[in-house]
C-alpha cells in the first residue's frame, strides 16, 4: 500500500485512542480512484455544492462541503466517483492528501464498538422518483444511481443520466489502464479542408480477435504513450465513437474516431497530448484502449423514434454514428424523423462537410450554421434552430423524439435558452417538458 494512504490509517488509530467509541461520529467519506479516474471533469461539473475540485494529478471530494447528494454518481462514465470508506469524521481523509494518493486507501478496521454504518442514509430517492435501500456498510454506496433523500436532494444537471427505454444493453469498463486492450490503426483521414486552420481526422481502430462492443453515443478511453511530469504513465483521455455498433466497415470489429488537432497556447505550451499523437498515427501503429464508457447517451431503438442532434466540432462524432446506422437500417427499420444542427467557424472546418451534403434530405434534416464567414453575419446552432423553430417545436412536442447535444461546454446555455424559446413559439412550458424528457432518458447532454 501506497505511504500516503498510511496517513489516513495512521490518523484514524489517533483518533480512536482520543474518543470515546460511545463519542466517535463515522463518516462515510466519498472518494474518487485515482486508477480508474479519466480526467473527464464529468463529476465537478455535476457537484452541485462545489465540493469536488482537481489539480494536475487526482479530481478529489472536500468532506467538509460534500452533502452526499449522489448527483455526480450516474454521469461518471467509469465509476471512478462511486468509491467510499468508513472513518471516523474527525480523522477524514483530508484535500491534501487526496491530491498526493496513486491508488485509493483500502478500508481500515474502526475502533472497537464504533458502528460502521451511522454515516449512511437510509435509503435513496431515484432520478425518477423510486426508492431504493442504500447498500449496507461496505458495499458501493450509490450503486442503485439514485439521490439523497427529497429533504437533502441537490439540484441534478440538465440533461438525462438514463438512457431511452428502447437504447440496446452498453457494455462499460470492459478494459482499464491496468489492462488495456491493443487496438490497430486501419485508416487516419483529415476530415476538414487542407487549408483550415481545424486539422480534424478520422481514425479508424481494429481490434482483431479482442472483443470490444459499442453502442452509438458510447465512448472509449486512449491511452498516449510515455510518461507524465510526475514520471507516471499518461491517463486515458475520452473520445466518443464516432461509428455505428456494427463497425466503421460493417461486419468488421473496428470503429472510428473523430479528432481535433490541439494548437500550442500563444505561449508555445500544447495541452492536447493525445489527441495530437491520435492525429499524427499511421496505418498499422498499435494503441491502447479503455472502455466502452458510457450508459445513458444512447439512440433509441423502438420503430418511429425521433431523433433531434445538435453538435458543433467533433461533438458531431456521436451524430455521425447514430446517423450512420439510422442509413445502414433505410428499408429495414421504420425509423422516424432525424434533424441535425452542427456548427462550425466556416464550411472548410466542418468534419464531414461532404458526407453530409451527399445524404438525402427525405432521410436527415441537415441545418448547418456558421460563425465565422466573411461577409456574413456570425450564425451558430441555437440561431438555426430558432430559425426552423416550427419543425423543431413539431419534434419536441412529440413523445417519441429524443435530443442530443454534443460539443464545447460554451454552446450548452445558448442551446437551452433556443429550445426553450422554440418550446414555447409550440404551446409547451419548457421546464416542465424538459424535466419529462429527463426522466424518460430522452434529452442528453454531453459537453466538455
Amino acid at each position: 500500500m501506497p505511504a500516503v494512504v498510511e496517513t489516513g490509517a495512521a490518523a484514524v488509530a489517533g483518533a480512536a485512542a482520543s474518543l470515546p467509541a460511545a463519542a466517535s461520529p463515522v463518516l462515510r467519506q466519498h472518494l474518487i480512484d485515482p486508477e480508474v479516474c479519466i480526467r473527464c471533469n464529468t463529476c465537478e461539473e455535476a457537484c452541485p455544492v462545489k465540493a469536488i475540485t482537481h489539480d494536475a494529478r487526482n479530481y478529489v471530494v472536500d468532506p467538509a462541503i460534500c452533502k452526499q447528494c449522489m448527483a455526480c454518481v450516474p454521469p461518471c462514465p467509469t465509476g471512478a466517483i462511486d468509491n467510499w470508506r468508513d472513518v471516523l469524521a474527525s480523522a477524514a481523509y483530508p484535500v491534501a492528501e487526496q491530491f498526493s494518493w496513486d491508488a485509493l486507501p483500502q478500508q481500515q478496521a474502526l475502533p472497537a464498538g464504533v458502528a460502521s454504518d451511522a454515516g449512511a442514509p437510509a435509503e435513496a430517492v431515484s432520478d425518477a422518483g423510486s426508492v431504493a435501500a442504500t447498500p449496507a456498510a461496505g458495499a458501493v454506496a450509490g450503486e442503485a444511481h439514485g439521490f439523497s433523500t427529497a429533504a437533502s436532494r441537490a439540484p441534478a444537471p440538465p440533461g438525462s443520466t438514463v438512457p431511452p427505454w428502447s437504447a440496446a444493453h452498453p457494455y462499460t469498463n470492459l478494459y482499464d489502464h491496468r489492462n488495456p486492450v491493443l487496438a490497430t490503426v486501419a485508416g487516419n483521414h483529415r476530415v476538414t479542408d487542407p487549408g483550415s486552420g481545424s486539422d480534424t481526422h478520422h481514425i479508424v481502430l481494429d481490434f482483431g480477435a479482442m472483443p470490444f462492443p459499442v453502442l452509438e453515443g458510447q465512448s472509449i478511453g486512449i491511452v498516449a504513450p510515455g510518461i507524465d511530469e510526475r514520471g507516471q504513465p499518461h491517463r486515458p483521455r475520452q473520445y466518443s465513437v464516432a461509428s455505428p455498433r456494427n463497425g466503421e466497415r460493417p461486419g468488421y470489429n473496428n470503429l472510428a474516431l473523430t479528432v481535433k488537432r490541439v494548437a500550442p497556447d500563444p505561449d508555445g505550451r500544447v495541452r492536447g497530448l493525445c489527441s495530437n499523437y491520435l492525429c499524427d498515427l499511421k496505418k498499422g501503429d498499435t494503441v491502447r484502449v479503455t472502455g466502452p464508457y458510457g450508459t445513458s447517451f444512447l439512440m433509441p431503438n423502438h420503430p418511429r423514434s425521433n431523433l433531434l442532434m445538435i453538435c458543433t466540432g467533433t461533438g458531431a462524432a456521436p451524430m455521425r454514428a447514430m446517423t450512420e446506422y439510422r442509413r445502414r437500417l433505410r428499408g429495414r427499420f421504420d425509423g422516424g424523423r432525424l434533424m441535425l444542427f452542427f456548427g462550425a467557424r466556416t464550411p472548410q472546418e466542418l468534419p464531414y462537410f461532404g458526407p453530409l451534403k451527399s445524404l438525402p434530405r427525405e432521410f436527415i434534416d441537415v441545418n448547418l450554421a456558421f460563425s465565422r464567414v466573411a461577409d456574413a453575419p456570425r450564425r451558430y446552432v441555437q440561431d438555426a434552430l430558432r430559425e426552423r423553430a416550427a419543425d423543431v417545436g413539431e419534434l419536441l412536442a412529440n413523445g417519441e423524439t429524443s435530443v442530443f447535444v454534443c460539443g464545447l461546454k460554451s454552446m450548452e446555455d445558448g442551446v437551452l435558452d433556443a429550445l426553450r424559446d422554440v418550446a414555447g413559439r409550440a404551446g409547451l412550458r419548457w421546464d416542465e417538458l424538459a424535466a419529462r424528457m429527463k426522466r424518460e432518458g430522452r434529452l442528453h447532454l454531453e459537453t466538455y
